[in-house]
């Protein structure tokens, strides 16, 4: 194959557990791949990431992507197409005057905004989470932190990582409606709200415009600025990736998630399984009521979307992984991660109908939908029932979407919602069949997952990337129908009666039992949780 630097457009997502840069050539196949493995860290009450490792891991990320494609294709980048970033929504990164840091970043998993989401949403009569920017600066309004006073400005980790590799001030409309609510109409945010905020804010004390501190708005397809002298010294540590190429707006891990999979057009979906998971449902008409458990936000080019966000999907089912892997390594055995999660995933194809009574809580964070104000991961057996693996793995993939399931079933109660497809993506779906019919069963719901899926949103990046540098006249929806997506293969999964009674017999336990992992929070750490909840 001849492929020169300028025909590379790059996608970066800077994940919960991996930040990935993906090399795609101007016929969108993906040519290199480059990673590099983080973990959160829970400090001083916050969920957070250093920002030395956010700098460290896009270099190593990076780098091993240009070393995997000088190997494959002798090919060194020097000027390229596009780049594109992508990071974990919503939490919250503040700076002064001067452009410094005012507090470690918060992530999305923090949920001490409980206050400030409550008063929002009423103030709004729009449903604002604890996840979201807005609930993050005010928080510490309400609670009168001294750092609040010096903000200047906050953004998302997409938009932090964009504005110093462009200098440019500007987010995505998606990552940006996680950040405050959107008018889909203007594709900017809703001035009706901002005048609420300022007036709110004003009353306890912040006097700056909150539009002011937001950054800039753009949709798919607009330029994000272009890659400076100075933002490419900070991504290739070599020195030889030259400055000028144009950048996307940076979007967040949901948007590149919809366009990876192709479900930016309405009564389209696609649900995300990692750390956290979540599904987006590209609506047709506004919903008819507001929900605690639905986040509005908008696709890459703006349309609206039902957000059912779950703070854990995937987290404990690693940790165990890590432990079989111990215990493997113990006895002398050689295998890769594939064999290892595919083996046991397997297994769970083999459990019994009631997965011999187990019972397993996720949560390595707490989690909105079931009300639940600190994680404790929590696995519950019956004495008398039949412990094997089989059953272990089946309950925990079952653990894995039941709050998820949750969300979704209140959604499809309520509201008039119409999917023509629902597709899923995310490492969980790699073993073939296993994940994914968990999860039709689940939601009881035809599935499908793309040869893509493991790409996920480092890919939909450098999508989004390359189609910014088109300068053309189509659509995003266009685009990905009729040039990204026409040759790709995909595998559709049909909900089994049986399977899907056995899913709802494991949540309604899952629900009966959710009073033992409130009590963690209560008499192990955090807040104490005296409040009389009902789900």
């Amino acid at each position: 194959m001849n492929l020169s630097s300028e025909d590379i457009s790059i996608g970066i997502e800077l994940g919960s557990t991996r930040i990935k840069t993906i090399a795609i050539d101007k016929n969108l196949n993906t040519v290199a791949t480059g990673s590099f493995e983080w973990e959160n860290q829970f400090i001083n009450g916050y969920w957070t990431y250093s920002i030395n490792d956010i700098w460290i891991g896009l270099q190593k990320s990076y780098e091993d992507m240009t070393q995997n494609l000088k190997q494959q294709y002798n090919l060194t980048l020097t000027k390229v197409n596009a780049i594109g970033i992508s990071g974990m929504m919503h939490g919250y990164l503040a700076f002064d005057k001067n452009e410094d840091l005012l507090v470690p970043f918060r992530t999305w998993r923090n949920g001490n905004t409980s206050e400030a989401a409550a008063i929002l949403s009423e103030k709004f009569q729009f449903n604002i989470p604890e996840r979201w920017s807005i609930a993050h600066i005010f928080q510490g309004v309400l609670d009168n932190e001294r750092h609040v006073r010096q903000v200047e400005y906050i953004t998302t980790l997409a938009g932090y990582v964009h504005w110093y590799l462009t200098g440019e001030k500007v987010l995505g409309i998606g990552d940006a409606s996680g950040m405050f609510p959107i008018d889909i109409n203007q594709k900017n945010y809703r001035p009706d709200l901002i005048n609420v905020t300022n007036q709110l804010f004003q009353e306890h004390g912040f006097n700056k415009p909150i539009e002011k501190i937001l950054p800039k708005v753009s949709v798919s397809g607009e330029s994000g600025g272009y890659l400076t002298k100075e933002g490419a010294k900070l991504l290739d540590a070599s020195n030889k990736l030259e400055s000028g190429c144009i950048m996307c707006p940076p979007e967040g891990d949901a948007g590149t998630g919809m366009v990876a999979t192709n479900t930016v057009a309405t009564n389209t979906g696609n649900v995300s399984a990692g750390t956290s998971a979540f599904s987006m449902v590209v609506l047709s008409q506004e919903l008819k009521d507001k929900y605690p458990e639905i986040d509005i936000v908008t696709t890459p080019n703006g349309n609206e979307v039902a957000m059912i966000h779950t703070n854990n999907c995937t987290s404990d089912i690693n940790d165990w992984m890590n432990l079989f892997s111990e215990v493997l390594k113990v006895m002398g055995v050689d295998f890769s991660s594939d064999e290892l999660y595919g083996q046991i995933f397997r297994s769970s194809l083999n459990s019994d109908d009631n997965i011999g009574g187990l019972l397993s809580y996720n949560y390595v964070s707490g989690e909105n939908i079931t009300n639940v104000e600190q994680g404790y991961p929590l696995f519950v057996r019956e004495p008398n029932y039949n412990f094997n693996l089989a059953n272990f793995m089946k309950m925990h993939l079952y653990s894995a979407f039941s709050t998820l399931k949750i969300g979704m079933d209140m959604l499809k109660k309520n509201e008039s919602i119409e999917l023509e497809k629902l597709i899923a993506h995310g490492g969980i779906f790699k073993t073939k069949g296993v994940a994914q019919q968990v999860l039709s069963s689940a939601l009881d719901n035809d599935i499908t997952v793309m040869n893509t899926a493991s790409e996920g949103g480092a890919w939909g990046i450098a999508i989004l990337s390359y189609f910014t540098s088109l300068e053309t006249m189509q659509t995003l929806e266009q685009f990905l129908n009729e040039v990204v997506f026409v040759n790709i293969e995909e595998e559709t999964l049909s909900p089994v009666k049986q399977e899907v009674d056995h899913f709802n017999n494991y949540v309604e336990k899952m629900k009966l039992g959710l009073p033992i992992e409130r009590l963690f929070s209560k008499h192990l750490g955090g807040k104490a949780y005296a409040r009389n909840i009902k789900i």
